[in-house]
């Protein structure tokens, strides 16, 4: 009866706050005339809405999860909420990096030169979906703000938003499992939380006091200490987690740098410019190149971001001895990628940017090419593999899991037939025998000789006999 009540008193918190948002809507559309006192109130209640609605889902899922904790649902519960929260990062995020694709490529692809207007800093005619636009920048700000001005900020805010979530949904909630590899570094499911929240708070201090040191001048200077400070961290993580979440917390701190840029220098740059404008002061051009340095600085983060976010799937780099100077590696690769395109953009072309990340790239595909496996003395059957798998992997990879984590096989691979281990023989030579990343941290226990037993019998046919 408590359960009831208290789902019963969080729907109507819900439903009340659905309907205020819709009437704050409503109130808005029919202030457009108002004072900018009255529309920024306006605004801000809006916004504490939509914490308010963001808080109470949080709340709805927390309660939940707090019911099903150790019983057979928490599994399908932790899998529908990894779903649902990983759809919407994905989404959120989308269009955060498809804006700034966007917005740097008009930066690096704008008329300055030709009929353009002293006010202006340039322009640009483009089509697409079948119509024609014509965009223009101000070097400062128009004589007149229009009435309908679009912000770009929702997108970043809740990128970040869902994609902190997702670190507590696969990595916080089941720490144990998911974040701590007791042959790295031991400790406590808090302290190894605390300690991947407090370095993305960590990695802002850093970052912001560089940019607001003289190397901000030296571009050259600013990209080497940057991407030292980045391979700094991928060192740290790869020495404090296990190594799938050591890549995610290398990607979850970047992608705090980026929201933080929106939120303490780009926005609040925006938001100074347009009070300027609107009283008739003389707009500070500095808050337009500090907004437009850290909007570049996302544009450049964008592609190793992406990386960590797919780099889960492929186990030869972050199962590398390595993997920390894989990650740093492939970061560097990805944004000198992302350099020579927005070169390209403002029509300069250089000769050796994009050949040599390429190169890099290649360079990293063949460090990690596995090492050369050692001889095969005696035929392995399939009943000394099906022991090991039955040992070593069934307590996950099955259609009815005895794991502690996992209530649903992982991924979906089973073995629970030998039709199903032949199926995923490729599988199990990447993960178990070439990058050792399976069993999750070893919970298992697999031995050396094991994985050269799967080796054996993989490379010698994987025969079911």
């Amino acid at each position: 009866m408590v359960h009831v009540l208290v789902y019963g008193v969080l729907f109507f918190i819900l439903v009340m706050l659905v309907i205020m948002t819709y009437q704050f809507h409503h109130l808005e559309k029919n202030n457009l005339e108002g004072s900018d006192a009255s529309k920024q109130n306006i605004g801000l209640s809006q916004g504490f809405i939509y914490t308010s609605l963001v808080l109470t889902i949080i709340v709805m899922a927390t309660y939940t999860w707090y019911l099903v904790k150790g019983t057979p649902y928490e599994g399908h519960l932790m899998e529908w909420l990894n779903i649902i929260v990983r759809l919407m990062h994905i989404t959120f995020g989308i269009a955060w990096i498809g804006a700034s694709f966007y917005f740097v490529f008009l930066e690096n692809a704008l008329n300055r030169t030709e009929n353009v207007r002293d006010e202006l800093a340039g322009n640009l005619w483009e089509v697409h979906g079948g119509g024609f636009y014509y965009l223009e920048k101000y070097k400062v700000a128009p004589k007149t703000l229009p009435k309908h001005l679009h912000w770009f900020k929702y997108e970043a805010y809740f990128t970040w938003i869902s994609g902190f979530s997702l670190l507590f949904v696969v990595y916080y909630f089941n720490a144990k499992a998911m974040l701590i590899d007791s042959t790295v570094l031991d400790m406590s499911a808090a302290a190894a939380v605390g300690i991947g929240v407090g370095s993305f708070i960590v990695g802002w201090i850093a970052y912001d006091l560089l940019c607001k040191s003289a190397l901000i001048k030296k571009p050259l200077a600013f990209a080497l200490v940057g991407f030292a400070l980045l391979t700094g961290f991928a060192y740290f993580y790869a020495h404090v987690f296990n190594a799938r979440a050591a890549y995610i917390h290398f990607g979850a701190m970047i992608g705090s740098l980026m929201a933080a840029n929106v939120f303490f220098v780009i926005i609040p740059a925006q938001k100074a410019m347009v009070a300027a404008a609107k009283t008739g002061q003389p707009v500070d051009p500095a808050y337009g190149k500090k907004a437009l340095a850290r909007s570049l600085h996302n544009n450049y983060f964008t592609l190793p971001v992406l990386f960590v976010m797919i780099s889960n799937h492929f186990p030869s780099t972050f199962g590398h001895q390595y993997s920390w100077a894989v990650l740093a590696a492939i970061s560097l690769g990805t944004a000198g990628v992302k350099h020579y395109l927005n070169l390209k953009e403002k029509g300069k072309y250089n000769v050796y940017i994009l050949p040599a990340s390429v190169l890099l790239l290649l360079a990293v595909s063949f460090v990690t090419a596995p090492a050369k496996p050692g001889e095969c003395k005696e035929t392995v059957s399939f009943t000394q593999v099906n022991t090991i798998i039955q040992k070593r992997c069934v307590s996950c990879h099955s259609a009815q899991p005895t794991d502690d984590v996992y209530t649903a096989a992982p991924n979906g691979v089973k073995y629970d037939t030998p039709e199903d281990i032949v199926k995923k023989k490729d599988l199990i030579m990447q993960r178990v025998v070439i990058t050792k990343t399976m069993p999750q941290n070893n919970k298992t226990g697999i031995t050396p000789e094991e994985r050269d037993l799967l080796r054996c019998w993989i490379e010698q046919g994987a025969s079911t006999k």
